[in-house]
């Protein structure tokens, strides 16, 4: 009978019930070391989840309302003065290439709103009053949240249709439409109210009458404060070029032209140098419940001499010890890891319904977790599973 003298293999299942067994044996302290892990990885998957179901939103908001979208305005004159822009430049700028609608909007300055006719003139809220053109509506995608919106015979009347924040500051729900507030010093009725319009946010805080009815009732005339483009996507580059020079072709540098839905571009492109700082404090997070599971793998060697010695003893090799201790560590970091990527899809999860955004989580960011998990579980179990390893038999044992 052959009698084999080499030790025997750890099969990877062996090395999976021995680590199991090692961490049963303590499991406050396994919880504890795991939980630095969770909250890191946690934390990671939250901010990155967060920031791209933010993103997410945004895109789909640019798509439903388009990024073909252009607004003009009068800026300052060469003397730094107000300037100005004349009515005529609505049907100038109807006759370029590639626009498919155009539409204006007039400020008032001198009008301002209340609930009621006895409300201190000091407490108008902020609220700005604009003679609108019927085409707005539909020019910057916008919609109604209650009543409807001015047709050409009530545009004519003291009628008015509040933003959604102008509505919010003076109290009038959808059960109010019908009612007068007073505009201007004379009564309005709300014939409607807005919902949040995300490319022209200005509007969420206007009243707006109908053009024709600010001129019969204050004295409006018909100086534009903003013009608003709806071009063919593919000619809003030639649009954007020509807005200016056509809409006052004398002083074509007192024309501000933007593009509404850059802004949003930009609060999309601030949310990615915003979710770097915070994955930063998530990496910071992760590396400090790294020390916590080789804190405890240290403790665990110390603890354990006794058990060490016995194995050595009884045949286990000086390979075997460390890949029992190894094991345990990345076993310890692999459950604080998977748990802290459940945690953190549920954070985001409810935090985009909430938000009412789309849920979306990067698979890459649950990979990467789970990689930089081992990577720090076997970082911090290294030095303890070598140390282990080095104890002699006689010494483990004659310490207990």
């Amino acid at each position: 009978m052959n009698i084999s003298l080499e030790p025997a293999r750890l099969l990877p299942l062996d090395i999976v019930r021995l680590a199991a067994y090692g961490l049963r044996a303590r499991p406050l302290r396994v919880v504890l070391s795991a939980l630095g892990i969770a909250i890191g990885i946690a934390a990671m998957i939250a901010v990155v989840g967060i920031s791209t179901s933010s993103r997410a939103q945004l895109n789909q908001l640019l798509g439903e309302l388009g990024t073909n979208l252009l607004s003009a305005g009068p800026g300052t004159t060469m003397f730094g003065e107000a300037a100005t822009m004349e009515p005529e430049a609505i049907a100038m700028v109807g006759r370029i290439a590639g626009v498919e609608a155009v539409t204006a909007i007039g400020l008032l300055p001198e009008a301002k709103v209340y609930r009621t006719n006895r409300i201190p003139p000091s407490q108008s809220g902020g609220i700005a009053v604009y003679a609108a053109r019927l085409d707005l509506l539909d020019t910057v995608s916008a919609r109604i949240a209650a009543g409807s919106w001015l047709t050409p015979a009530t545009a004519s009347f003291p009628a008015v249709v509040l933003g959604s924040r102008a509505a919010s500051r003076l109290g009038i729900g959808s059960s109010l439409i019908g009612q007068p507030i007073w505009l201007g010093g004379r009564w309005f009725t709300v014939v409607g109210i807005l919902e949040p319009v995300s490319l022209v946010p200005l509007l969420d805080l206007s009243a707006l009458i109908g053009w024709p009815g600010g001129k019969a009732f204050l004295d409006f005339e018909g100086d534009i404060t903003t013009l608003y483009v709806r071009t063919d996507p593919a000619a809003i580059e030639s649009v954007r070029a020509l807005l200016a020079r056509t809409a006052n072709p004398e002083q074509p540098n007192e024309v501000d032209v933007s593009r509404p839905s850059d802004a949003i571009a930009a609060e999309a492109a601030a949310d990615v140098a915003f979710t770097g700082l915070l994955l930063g404090l998530g990496a910071v997070a992760l590396l400090v419940g790294g020390i916590g599971v080789a804190n405890t793998m240290v403790i665990s060697v110390l603890e354990r001499r006794a058990e060490i010695g016995l194995r050595r003893s009884q045949g286990a090799t000086r390979g075997h010890i460390r890949l029992q201790f190894f094991g345990e560590a990345l076993l310890l970091a692999l459950l604080g890891g998977g748990s802290g990527i459940v945690i953190g899809a549920i954070v985001t999860a409810g935090y985009a319904r909430l938000q009412g955004w789309p849920v979306d989580i990067p698979l890459w960011v649950a990979g990467g977790g789970m990689a930089a998990t081992l990577l720090i579980g076997g970082l911090a179990g290294l030095y303890p599973a070598m140390r282990a390893a080095r104890l002699a038999p006689t010494e483990a044992l004659s310490a207990t």
